[in-house]
């Protein structure tokens, strides 16, 4: 059984909080792109847990995680990230941590380029928001066949050595000529490539021969996504986008067993809208400043990697649709329905106003840069629905929300979530 969890937006759909519940019938979770660029944040009878790298279903006992060949590690970043859930009680091993040994390294200068970039273009207003974490670096970087792999840092031989001095003679002529920095020293990052490789070692193997065994002897995986549809490298808001491929289709690929093909693909979008970084979001047009002052505080919107401020605005009909279409969802989880019960009435994205004529498609290029929000008013329920734990013990407004939803983006939302606690969640079949 192979099931991708996956974000039908912009990202911070609350993703990890659904792999945190549903991981509990599964046997193994795996992360299959991606890097520390954004976070997972899960709330359970331990504490509040902010997850960057590992899979979320790191926080359930008997499920093994699995870091895939299609993501891009930091290994310092991994290094705290281990060492602040293993102080709050949470146990790491060889035996429930595997990462790939085909994972690309998100080398120190990767970070360093990344906000060396960013800095130049800020002058302009060019900027794409990075997370100044390195990733499109690092994602550049293996396409040009010019990075290390997580195999390279567990066998350290003089081949490997060999390939980094070629690595840094060639990034110093970015790094000194273009930007002014000083040469890269090659001697300290071998230095840094033989710790994280001994820190590692035992955790680095063939996932995907881990995977495929598993698979063969009737385990159920679960794939786990970052960020959302509308940043999928190829099909995102294009160059606004992660750098990665995001889409469910791309889990047994990215997590190492390309040959497979998924039983099941859940999508993940929230009661309203909200997004990280630059970048065209019509959402955010169609409120006040004031009120998406209210929907951000009462949402907690702030950037679970970052810290920023998120951008907020309704619920976006027309790119929830497309975000379902390229996902291939089956069903789907509302997130922070709760949010929206201070709201007398509640705003929804229906369609795009684009170049004088209304539209249901999510277009692209300088149409989307254009695009406005046709809204329509839904009446609010004006009550807290945290308790909440059957479909019957919802006011009838937020049922009408929920299915108005369900029907206008064409597929069955199956979980509904109305609070941040573990249990704070009700199932429709």
């Amino acid at each position: 059984m192979l099931t991708a969890i996956t974000g039908i937006n912009w990202g911070d759909e609350g993703k990890g909080r659904m792999v945190d519940l549903l991981s509990r019938e599964y046997d193994i979770v795996a992360r299959y792109q991606g890097g520390n660029n954004a976070g997972h944040t899960v709330i359970n009878e331990r504490g509040k847990f902010v997850l960057n790298l590992l899979p979320s279903g790191i926080l359930r006992e008997g499920v093994v995680c699995v870091m895939g060949n299609g993501m891009v590690i930091d290994p310092a970043h991994l290094e705290k990230e281990i060492a602040a859930l293993r102080e709050k009680g949470v146990s790491i091993t060889p035996e429930n941590l595997k990462i790939s040994g085909r994972a690309t390294v998100c080398m120190p200068y990767h970070v360093a380029e990344d906000g060396l970039e960013e800095d130049r273009l800020s002058k302009s207003g060019s900027q794409f928001g990075s997370t100044r974490r390195g990733i499109a670096y690092s994602y550049g970087d293996k396409y040009m066949k010019k990075t290390l792999r997580m195999a390279d840092l567990a066998h350290p031989d003089e081949g490997v050595r060999r390939r980094l001095e070629t690595m840094v003679e060639w990034k110093n002529l970015t790094m000194v000529d273009i930007y002014g920095q000083k040469p890269l020293d090659v001697d300290e990052l071998w230095a840094w490539c033989l710790k994280y490789g001994e820190m590692f070692r035992d955790y680095i193997c063939d996932a995907g021969s881990y995977l495929a065994k598993a698979d063969r002897e009737g385990k159920k995986i679960l794939f786990e996504a970052q960020l959302g549809a509308l940043r999928d490298i190829d099909f995102g808001i294009y160059p606004y986008t992660s750098s990665s491929n995001v889409i469910g289709a791309y889990a047994p690929i990215g997590a190492g067993i390309p040959g497979r093909r998924l039983d099941k693909s859940i999508g993940i979008m929230k009661a309203y809208s909200s997004c990280v970084g630059e970048g065209p979001f019509a959402a955010e047009l169609a409120m006040t400043e004031d009120e998406k002052h209210l929907l951000r505080e009462a949402g907690h919107e702030y950037g679970a990697a970052t810290g920023r401020p998120r951008r907020v605005g309704p619920f976006d009909v027309v790119a929830s649709r497309y975000g379902v279409q390229c996902q291939g969802a089956d069903e789907l989880a509302l997130t922070l329905l709760d949010v929206l019960g201070y709201m007398e009435e509640i705003p929804v994205v229906e369609k795009y106003l684009v170049n004088g004529e209304e539209t249901d498609e999510f277009p692209m290029g300088k149409a989307l840069d254009d695009a406005k929000p046709v809204v329509k008013k839904m009446p609010g329920w004006h009550c807290d629905i945290s308790g909440c734990r059957t479909w019957e013990s919802l006011p009838e407004e937020a049922r009408r929300y929920v299915e108005y939803i369900e029907n206008a983006v064409g597929a069955h939302i199956k979980y509904v979530s109305v609070g941040a606690d573990r249990d704070a969640y009700l199932v429709r079949e």
